[in-house]
């Protein structure tokens, strides 16, 4: 069994459903409270033990890149301002020179193409994949436990967290088979299927491990859902011949690509940070009640 020591990051997408916020500011930029939603993904990615993160990008991007690059400048107005606290706090997300790599996805062909851009920088290794929209909620990140699942059972493995039965028609769902340690043997992938032909209602939520054979079979996948090239039918293809593996996550992911799963985040991760806890709490309980009358005079 390999060792993940990579993981690919897609953040190549336009990020429509924030507009005109995102006009001239990718998606992944957005805050949730003082982070970049991506800075969410690459902390979680190296607390799984991550050795080198591939980022891969699409035009106007370049902001990206820039962030995770040295800013002598600011650096210099910081330590002359004494502002210790916060250099410090720059200082501990710098990555070390080298273990951050992109690639240009040169058109908006799906995220299995996306993946498939990566595959020169990956090389013939087992790797992770985060996509960066979805925000880790617990007392650990989600990766983490895919990645222990991976240790013990090799393979494929897919982070998965349950949904209300009546909305599989969302999410891509796998079927449950039998148990193995921390997760399950899945037996099947569908995309959005209804209810009635839903075979459980675990759904992916944007954490993987894939073995570097998915490559091959991304290099010749047909079109899918929307004529881009799906991930998940790369996935149906080649759980054929290797086996796939779900990892319940027990905290939660919020979807920062929604506008609703972002505000929820803002909120969430808010309200567990010791220095602004205090500070929002009341407004937001205020506003609620606020509403509540609101609602009940009309």
């Amino acid at each position: 069994m390999k060792k993940v020591r990579k993981a690919v990051i897609p953040v190549a997408g336009l990020g429509t459903r924030f507009l005109p916020a995102t006009k001239a500011m990718p998606k992944e930029m957005l805050t949730v409270v003082d982070r970049p939603v991506v800075q969410y993904a690459v902390d979680e990615a190296l607390e799984a033990g991550i050795e080198h993160i591939v980022f891969v990008t699409g035009r106007n991007k370049h902001v990206i890149e820039d962030y995770f690059d040295v800013q002598p400048e600011l650096l210099d107005t910081l330590t002359r301002s004494g502002k210790t606290d916060q250099l410090q706090s720059l200082n501990r997300l710098q990555p070390q020179p080298g273990t951050i790599s992109f690639t240009r996805q040169q058109a908006p062909h799906g995220l299995g193409h996306a993946v498939w851009c990566a595959r020169d920088i990956v090389g013939d290794e087992p790797f992770a994949l985060l996509l960066p929209d979805m925000v880790s909620y617990g007392e650990r990140g989600c990766l983490s436990g895919v990645m222990d699942l991976y240790r013990e059972t090799g393979g494929n493995v897919i982070a998965v967290e349950q949904c209300d039965p009546m909305d599989t028609g969302s999410y891509g769902i796998v079927g449950k088979g039998d148990s193995t340690g921390s997760g399950f043997v899945i037996t099947g992938m569908v995309e959005k299927p209804a209810p009635e032909a839903a075979p459980s209602n675990y759904y992916i939520n944007g954490r993987y491990v894939l073995q570097p054979d998915i490559f091959d079979v991304l290099s010749n996948q047909r079109r899918g859902a929307g004529n881009e090239i799906q991930l998940t039918d790369a996935m149906v293809r080649l759980s054929d011949i290797q086996k796939f593996y779900a990892s319940p996550f027990e905290g939660r992911m919020f979807d920062c690509g929604s506008k609703d799963g972002f505000i929820q985040a803002n909120v969430a991760f808010a309200l567990i940070r010791d220095d602004i806890r205090d500070m929002v709490l009341d407004p937001i309980e205020q506003l609620i009640a606020s509403r509540r009358r609101h609602i009940q005079a009309a």
